[in-house]
């Protein structure tokens, strides 16, 4: 039997406007008690139902994968916003499938990495890596993530100087990127102080919010072809057709765990904020009044075909809430996250009688070009396969829900 949470559709304002009240000063928040219910709920069905990241929902389940770096985030959330030993325990058994004792990293049975592939995706993983430094200082770890980081230094960049998304994506960015590379790169600057590199970071994420700005929305583009050559490109601006919610998601989440560890007298870090303030203007404009949650094709909510999707309003509610707990964003979009999660809660969760969580509706794979070919056209990205605990969704839905935990908290800015 399959219980949906907080299954009243009335219940949802009632609720978003308790837990708002809670946070501006009551002693016990019904939200965040549910929340740090759900996390821990999740983090053990992603440990008995995936053990040390083997995914079994995806077809190579073992490999090392942007999916699995990110719910590798989620459970790093998951654990220092509630002190979950176990969760942390799974992110480090999972690194240690790829990590050897000398430090070397295996992305498969007998594949080491190889930075030569010049995919950002790659990359997404070093964060666990990282994470799992920081906690142990075991060197091995260490060395794993400078293998990782090094691949920056060799990514072929556009004419502009950005990243091209993959080698088999010539000068094409796309948002995906700014969270597979930049937080990673931007924590392993902090922690091996390698300074220089922050001037960079902050390019590679101020030209997407330069480049991709669609003109009427004011919302990013998932794409952009700085020769416009592609297929899919607009032939004067290089753009992309759509503002894909998840890749807008993608670079917000990217931005709010790139900012942290910018020094705090860096000249471009002010800029980012006011990036992250205008995606947050964006993601409260265009949130679904009713239920809280985003549409797939964002600023089409109601067209025939689009459909509210899950991990892209896990990600919008994740970095409106931790925008808020560092001080990055005003408070009233305190509100926005918590009506996020609880539309998130209502909508796409469900617990079986064993206490196995799901989250359903979640896109697989949405991208440009390739073969076969995308065309990125509305009718594309409303027509790509939807999945239940999709492991990049999960991932998305523990890093919010890590949020809610917290909603009530408030971080100092260094500057």
């Amino acid at each position: 039997m399959l219980l949906r949470v907080f299954g009243i559709r009335s219940a949802l304002a009632v609720v978003v406007l308790s837990a708002v009240a809670s946070v501006h000063g009551q002693a016990v928040d019904p939200v965040v008690k549910r929340a740090a219910a759900q996390g821990a709920a999740m983090a053990r069905t992603v440990e008995q139902e995936w053990p040390a990241g083997v995914i079994t929902t995806q077809a190579r389940p073992g490999a090392w994968a942007y999916e699995v770096g990110t719910l590798l985030d989620g459970m790093t959330a998951q654990s220092l916003a509630s002190g979950d030993a176990n969760a942390f325990a799974y992110v480090r058994a999972t690194v240690d499938r790829w990590v050897d004792k000398d430090g070397n990293v295996t992305t498969e049975p007998g594949k080491p990495f190889n930075p030569e592939l010049h995919t950002l995706d790659n990359l997404e993983p070093g964060r666990a890596v990282l994470a799992v430094y920081e906690k142990t200082g075991d060197l091995r770890y260490s060395k794993a993530a400078k293998l990782i980081f090094n691949q920056f230094q060799t990514m072929p960049r556009n004419a502009v100087g950005g990243y091209w998304h993959k080698q088999i994506y010539p000068n094409q960015m796309w948002l995906d990127g700014a969270y597979m590379g930049e937080p990673f790169r931007a924590g392993y600057a902090k922690t091996f102080h390698v300074t220089g590199e922050f001037d960079d970071i902050a390019k590679q994420l101020l030209l997407m919010d330069e480049h991709m700005r669609d003109p009427k929305s004011g919302l990013l583009r998932h794409g952009w072809d700085a020769s416009k050559e592609q297929q899919w490109a607009d032939k004067t601006t290089g753009l992309s057709q759509e503002v894909w919610a998840r890749a807008l998601g993608w670079y917000a989440m990217a931005l709010v765990d790139t900012i942290p560890s910018f020094p705090a007298n860096h000249p471009q870090r002010e800029k980012l904020i006011a990036v992250l303030q205008h995606v947050a203007d964006g993601a409260a404009k265009y949130q679904d009044g009713e239920n809280g949650t985003w549409w797939d094709v964002m600023d089409k909510g109601g067209q025939a075909g689009n459909f509210r999707e899950a991990s892209a309003s896990a990600m919008f509610t994740y970095a409106l809430a931790k925008g808020v707990r560092l001080g990055y964003l005003p408070e009233k979009y305190r509100a926005n996250a918590v009506k996020g999660w609880l539309g998130i809660e209502k909508e796409f969760i469900t617990t079986d009688s064993n206490g196995k969580v799901t989250l359903h509706g979640t896109v697989k794979v949405s991208g440009l070009g390739g073969k076969p070919y995308r065309a990125g056209d509305y009718n594309y990205y409303v027509h790509e396969a939807v999945g239940d605990n999709d492991a990049k969704g999960v991932g998305a839905y523990l890093l919010a829900t890590s949020e809610i935990q917290q909603i009530g908290k408030k971080t100092a800015r260094t500057k």
